[in-house]
């Protein structure tokens, strides 16, 4: 355990962006989830509509370094070609 007054509160600031860095993650497989359902489905117009808010949720995370930049990329392109693939 941390006796310095910084090195506790180094623990407590880590453990805040730890619950924000999670909550993000899960929120962001939920909308995939949601997503791929709709493709599995097969209603376009829901899935393309899903693909927005997929998108803005994983550049933001990308953004805020939740997610690597190339690994936000290739989740983007991949759930795109896929919903593309369904025309």
């Amino acid at each position: 355990m941390a006796n310095i007054k910084s090195a506790k509160k180094r623990i407590k600031v880590i453990e805040t962006k730890t619950m924000r860095n999670k909550m993000v993650k899960s929120e962001l497989k939920t909308v995939i989830k949601k997503l791929e359902a709709a493709i599995a489905a097969g209603d376009k117009a829901a899935a393309e509509a899903q693909l927005k808010v997929c998108t803005s949720k994983i550049s933001k995370a990308a953004t805020k370094g939740i997610v690597h930049k190339n690994t936000a990329s290739r989740k983007i392109s991949r759930l795109s070609a896929a919903v593309n693939k369904m025309a």
